[in-house]
């Protein structure tokens, strides 16, 4: 391993960890009522994840490029359409609720 490869690595990891740190106190001090709109924000961001996942499964040129591609796209669409379902379930609770049919006079 050269020592590009290895500082490329270190750098990768310094990201991922402060995009980590900067998400978890980003979520936590969001209020209740700004949830739904931030779950529509992060399925575009999974969109957008899974274009990159399938960017890298047909521009791969090993088996294991392919496999990490192929798990991307998987892992990503899985997320993006468990969030669709989670907001569309979020939103329904704001929806009022149906009243029964009144029933016609003289039944019981």
């Amino acid at each position: 391993m050269t020592l590009a490869t290895s500082m490329s690595w270190v750098i990768a990891l310094y990201i991922f960890m402060l995009a980590a740190f900067t998400g978890y106190e980003l979520i936590r001090k969001v209020p209740a009522i700004l949830h739904t709109p931030l779950m529509s924000g992060s399925n575009f961001i999974h969109g957008i994840v899974v274009v990159g996942a399938l960017h890298v499964l047909f521009s791969a040129e090993s088996w294991g490029a392919r496999i990490i591609g192929f798990l991307g796209v998987l892992l990503g669409a899985g997320n993006a359409a468990g969030g669709y379902v989670v907001t569309d379930r979020m939103l329904g609770m704001f929806k009022p609720s149906e009243k029964p049919a009144a029933k016609p006079a003289g039944t019981v």
